[in-house]
């Protein structure tokens, strides 16, 4: 049977690959926004700033404490992509969420895995390229998404174990056999939280791989964080029952904290999952998972994942990355499960 060898968690946000004096491109979006989720509220960014006057988010933002964070979150993304290719697995399951990329507001799954036997993580057009700039996000659009055509192989097999394991699981899972299309017949973008994986953790190296979409951000169907816990528990079976002598990996791809980086629920959940309580994982209050808390679910998944392994978790390093006086940015954190 298969064996699951390693499990990563890693953040995905642009400040990663934004340069540190660019962060204010970010920071200037935010400026803009009348909907900032923080704990149950949500906020204009004066009135947040106004009410978060206190924490001392001056001094978070120096040039030199953003530049310092920056190079550790650089350390910490060659480390796991050193640590993945040491483990030298023969798969790796992606679990990230789509926004906007495959799936359009006229369907969107709750869960989905794709079972073809490729996906193209094609380059951006001059458009979209655009349309990232707008929102400060140019520097990430040219990390997720190459300046040529990428095409990545996929473990079709695991794929449709893991499609049928959750069926038997009373998931309902959406499966996609091919890439879907744009009308102009050009294949929709592969989301951001597979390219970050594949181009900047694994140096785009050609590791078959499972995507495995949740839907964290968008309602009305986000699955609860405890379902996202059982989801991963059935996908950690289906590796188990697979008949291969595979060696698996698996990475949560997204989170922490953002847009509004919250220190004390990311100690919360990163402790949770290093203690493998299930409930403390699972009993956040849903308004904690809104906006980019959201993509936490990813980690919770490879939690449940690990659920009946042996397999530790170790947090390499969390490192708040704040962009603004409103203590807006994005919490990364780091982790591998070995």
């Amino acid at each position: 049977m298969a064996e699951l060898i390693l499990g990563m968690g890693t953040s995905h946000g642009p400040l990663l690959s934004t340069p540190p004096e660019e962060w204010d491109l970010r920071a200037n979006v935010d400026r803009k926004n009348t909907a900032l989720a923080y704990r149950d509220g949500t906020y204009d960014f004066a009135t947040l700033a106004a009410m978060r006057a206190g924490e001392g988010f001056a001094a978070q933002n120096a040039q030199g404490v953003r530049a310092e964070r920056f190079a550790r979150c650089q350390k910490r993304l060659d480390e796991l992509g050193e640590r993945a290719h040491a483990a030298r697995p023969d798969v790796m399951v992606v679990i990230g969420d789509d926004q906007d990329e495959w799936f359009q507001p006229d369907i969107q799954p709750a869960f989905a895995i794709f079972h073809g036997k490729e996906v193209n993580n094609r380059a951006l057009t001059t458009e979209e390229s655009e349309n990232r700039a707008k929102i400060g996000a140019q520097y990430a659009a040219k990390l997720y998404h190459p300046p040529a055509d990428e095409v990545y192989p996929c473990a079709t097999g695991l794929a449709e174990r893991m499609i049928a394991q959750a069926m038997a699981d009373q998931f309902d899972v959406t499966a996609c056999a091919t890439q879907p299309r744009l009308t102009n017949g050009m294949v929709r973008k592969l989301g951001h939280a597979f390219g970050f994986v594949y181009r900047r953790v694994l140096g785009s190296r050609p590791v078959p791989i499972v995507p495995v979409m949740i839907n964290t951000y968008f309602p009305p169907n986000q699955p609860t964080a405890k379902r996202c816990y059982d989801f991963g528990r059935s996908l950690g079976r289906a590796v188990e029952a697979w008949k291969s002598d595979a060696r698996v990996a698996v990475a949560a791809s997204g989170g922490v904290s953002h847009f509004v980086i919250d220190e004390a629920f990311d100690a919360r959940i990163l402790k949770a999952m290093q203690t493998r309580d299930e409930r403390a994982m699972t009993s956040e209050p849903e308004y904690m998972y809104r906006s980019g808390n959201s993509e936490i679910k990813n980690w919770i998944a490879v939690a449940g994942m690990m659920a009946e392994t042996k397999l530790a978790m170790n947090v390499l390093d969390y490192v708040p990355c704040y962009r603004s006086e409103a203590g807006t940015g994005n919490a990364m954190a780091f982790a591998v499960w070995e």
